[in-house]
């Protein structure tokens, strides 16, 4: 037997408001068949006034806690994933912690865009199997729409606001919780996906910027190596994949990278349709989907991915 994290509880929170592609299309060049056909979106959720990151992190942290069974105070560790944070500090999971009535525990952001509710899983997994902690709050949260350029309607149409959250216990198993993680970044592809501002540049927040054919051509080929590594790293096969939770940036590259591997198309959850690309909340969020529909359940072995600005990419298995 050995101590691992195991995922008991999942939440999501989503903004009330709700813009469709015919809203979009008031305001910018661009149309509903238009976005459909190159993205797969139909419609995201935008934050509103008094709508932040933390506030978001913290209604889907209730709701994974509330999934669990278990009180908030018994969590030693919260790792919030967030490339849009209330403040530059300090991190919004001190935001999250003292919402939560938590008094004293590790809490921490991690960046690493897209990417980084993988890494933050990874990270808290680690520190669970370290004994740092025995319960976790793992959430992605991001308001993407603050950092969007309205006028630039190749990025604007992509991105929503949102976050999810997991709870993760320590148990002693050999069989569920966290199989295996993988992660990977590559610093020299930065100018392909990144924000045109920073604290220590400009001074100023900036918007977000992206060259979509050069993105999409590196997410295919990376997302099928790291899923290939992390299941030979858990010793399983495509094969046996129950279902694939993926980040939800764009259709077609859901798509592609699960034809490169071969997997069943219909074992993809998708919801970028509904929540556009929600960057470190899209794999909280599909998995909240999941879960809560019945198609995720006990004993699915369940690979989740994503591949964000940085470029950072990386995977993992788990057992349900």
């Amino acid at each position: 037997m050995s101590r691992r994290a195991v995922i008991v509880g999942t939440g999501a929170a989503l903004p009330p408001r709700r813009i469709t592609n015919a809203e979009l299309a008031e305001r910018v060049d661009t149309s509903h068949e238009w976005i459909v056909e190159r993205t797969g979106i139909e419609a995201r959720h935008i934050a509103g006034d008094g709508e932040t990151t933390a506030t978001l992190a913290t209604e889907a942290a209730r709701k994974a806690l509330d999934a669990a069974g278990i009180p908030a105070s018994t969590i030693g560790l919260i790792v919030l994933a967030t490339a849009t944070p209330d403040q530059t500090f300090p991190a919004s999971a001190t935001r999250v912690q003292t919402a939560l009535g938590i008094n004293d525990c590790i809490a921490f952001d991690v960046q690493a865009v897209c990417t980084g509710f993988l890494y933050a899983l990874s990270i808290a997994d680690n520190m669970i199997k370290g004994g740092m902690a025995d319960r976790a709050l793992v959430i992605g949260s991001e308001t993407f729409s603050r950092i969007l350029d309205w006028e630039d309607r190749a990025t604007c149409v992509l991105f929503g606001d949102g976050a999810g959250a997991i709870v993760l216990e320590a148990r002693e198993t050999e069989d569920e919780g966290i199989l295996a993680t993988r992660l990977h970044a590559d610093g020299r592809h930065n100018d392909l996906l990144y924000v045109d501002g920073g604290v220590s540049t400009t001074g100023t927040v900036g918007k977000l910027r992206m060259r979509g054919k050069e993105v999409f051509r590196h997410a295919v080929v990376n997302l099928a190596a790291v899923l290939n590594e992390v299941l030979e790293a858990a010793g399983h096969r495509p094969e046996e994949v129950d279902w694939v939770v993926p980040h939800q940036a764009n259709k077609r590259i859901l798509d592609a990278t699960a034809k490169k591997l071969g997997l069943d198309p219909s074992r993809v959850v998708v919801t970028v349709d509904q929540h556009a690309n929600t960057s470190a909340a899209s794999v909280p969020l599909a998995l909240d989907v999941a879960v809560r529909d019945g198609r995720i359940g006990k004993g699915n072995l369940v690979v989740l991915e994503a591949m964000g600005g940085g470029f950072t990419w990386g995977a993992a298995v788990v057992r349900f």
